[in-house]
């Protein structure tokens, strides 16, 4: 079975080409143009996008026959875990928008031209909007204003499986807590192979390295009322200039551990507060799962850093085991995702 994965970024495109669930080809495709401020809707970049997937697959990457077009899934209306056929609704609401812009909502819109020059079916996995909340997860405190599920769907998914498959049970049969810790952290509670859970980060929760997670209620009214920002400069603030970076004036843990090693108290409390929070949403979800949590699973770009493991590990290896799967192969997530439905271990879904 042979498959191939496309993952838009904010400034590239990223293809993978899998065969038989092994990686033979990998291509990034930049956007020059994209580089700053872009000032147009974001569905006008589909037609460059998909010309540049094109020309990498006409230079060398062999989808000669091809069995599955795969994407990365976006703002969709809220649905459950698993893999979808890209249908002519799934591509309205992406071009509509409507749940907010994101560079996923290209996926599906880049991966169904290319699966119809293959004449093969396009795919989505595990959408940002994957929403698979109890109903008492629901509840904000304030009627009216409901908790939403939008989160690391994809990635947070693919390690909860890959645990499952590690230890040989299925992922259904385990009580999990996944910290996905990147420009934004989202900390998820799996109970009957469903994400009953999770802090939407740019609502709630811990801050990450741009994204400042859950703020103090009334100085953040306060603040949208005073004038002093735009909604949209307000916006930019909290979810791309917020966290590690609000703080510190950079994103890069590495810079970050050179000044905390330099001897800087700043960007030490600052470090160690984000760990702080991290492990208070762990333990939040702990109490999710009534206390019985069969793994912690931290997992995303953060978890490449041996101190942020280290640091985190110390707060939260009482509430049960700790695995680590540093990084994010979103590609790779794809074609796993994509691979379960050929091989009918998962159901295809449809986008409804």
């Amino acid at each position: 079975m042979k498959v191939l994965a496309i993952l838009p970024t904010d400034i590239a495109t990223e293809i993978a080409l899998f065969v038989d669930g092994h990686e033979t080809a990998r291509h990034v495709r930049a956007h020059p143009e994209l580089v700053g401020a872009w000032a147009g809707p974001l569905v006008a970049q589909v037609p460059f996008r998909v010309a540049a997937v094109r020309r990498a697959l006409a230079n060398g990457i062999d989808c000669s026959g091809l069995d599955a077009v795969v994407a990365r899934g976006g703002l969709l209306r809220p649905l459950s875990s698993g893999t979808y056929l890209v249908n002519d609704l799934m591509l309205r609401d992406l071009e509509a928008a409507a749940r907010g812009v994101h560079p996923s909502n290209l996926g599906a819109l880049i991966a169904r031209p290319i699966a119809t020059d293959h004449q093969v079916p396009a795919l989505v996995v595990d959408p940002v909007s994957v929403d698979e909340m109890d109903p008492l997860a629901r509840f904000s405190g304030l009627n009216g204003i409901d908790r939403v599920s939008l989160s690391h769907a994809l990635n947070t998914k693919a390690a909860a499986k890959r645990f499952a498959r590690s230890r040989g049970t299925p992922y259904a049969d385990l009580r999990l807590i996944v910290a996905h810790l990147g420009d934004g952290v989202s900390v998820s509670a799996h109970r009957n192979g469903r994400m009953i859970d999770v802090n939407h980060s740019a609502d709630e929760g811990p801050f990450g390295l741009t994204r400042s997670g859950g703020l103090p209620a009334m100085p953040l009214i306060d603040t949208a009322c005073s004038n002093a920002m735009t909604r949209a400069q307000l916006r930019r603030r909290a979810f791309r200039e917020g966290g590690l970076h609000s703080y510190l004036g950079t994103a890069d843990l590495r810079h970050v551990q050179e000044r905390i090693q330099a001897g800087d108290p700043l960007a030490e409390s600052a470090f160690r507060a984000m760990i702080y929070q991290v492990a208070k949403e762990v333990g939040a979800m702990a109490a999710v799962l009534s206390g019985r949590v069969d793994a912690v699973i931290v997992t995303g770009p953060m978890a490449v850093e041996t101190a942020v493991i280290d640091a985190l590990r110390s707060r939260i290896d009482f509430v049960a085991p700790v695995t680590v799967y540093p990084g994010e192969d979103l590609l790779r997530a794809l074609a796993e995702g994509a691979f379960r439905v050929l091989d009918r271990t998962e159901e295809l879904r449809t986008y409804e």
